[in-house]
């Protein structure tokens, strides 16, 4: 896959039927892959500095989740109310690769919460 991107990389995976920690696993593994998040990583980290432990829980292939991330750490620094508090960390759960489970938990709550 010469010349790809962080996303067709991800996407040739996905295809092939690799979803999870087998993706994530088989990312890790590829050596175009990582050369590029390392170049991408590199640049961007100036830019937007992220926590280590975000750097592990997250995978950050886009300059969006980079802006994302630095949203979320401006809006964390804020006296947030209870429901933008909510929101915040709904939005941190779109940067991970399981992103749908939060969202059908945070619906599930909603859900009972008007029963």
């Amino acid at each position: 896959m010469e010349g790809a991107s962080l996303q067709a990389i991800e996407d040739y995976y996905y295809r092939h039927g690799l979803r999870g920690s087998k993706l994530r696993k088989a990312t890790e593994n590829d050596q175009e892959y990582m050369t590029i998040l390392k170049d991408r990583w590199a640049k961007l980290t100036k830019k937007f500095p992220v926590k280590s432990r975000d750097r592990k829980r997250y995978i950050l292939s886009t300059d969006q989740d980079y802006q994302i991330l630095d949203k979320i750490y401006k809006l964390e620094r804020k006296k947030l109310s209870d429901k933008d508090k909510a929101l915040v960390k709904l939005v941190r759960t779109q940067l991970e690769h399981h992103w749908r489970a939060p969202i059908i938990k945070f619906l599930n709550q909603l859900l009972k919460k008007y029963r």
